[in-house]
């Protein structure tokens, strides 16, 4: 579990990681990304492949799959040392 930043919102306490800035579109899901890519040490690639794929149907639709495999075809690049 990622260790985040203790806040006060009125009486309740939140940490970072409880907190989505920009939406909600995370807060529905078993695991938020950002814990699994943590968990997972995945490089910027490879998390934002996860990020993309995850919100796609609770945010940005076919623009984040889109994004989703810019990254993807970055990471094989970059896997064939061709990035």
């Amino acid at each position: 579990m990622i260790e985040g930043k203790e806040m006060v919102e009125g009486d309740v306490q939140h940490t970072s990681k409880d907190v989505q800035v920009g939406g909600n579109h995370y807060k529905k899901k078993g695991i938020q990304p950002i814990e699994y890519i943590y968990a997972n040490d995945l490089d910027f690639f490879q998390g934002n492949v996860v990020k993309y794929v995850t919100r796609f149907k609770d945010k940005n639709g076919l623009q984040d799959l889109e994004k989703a495999k810019h990254y993807l075809e970055m990471l094989i690049e970059q896997t064939k040392g061709e990035f």
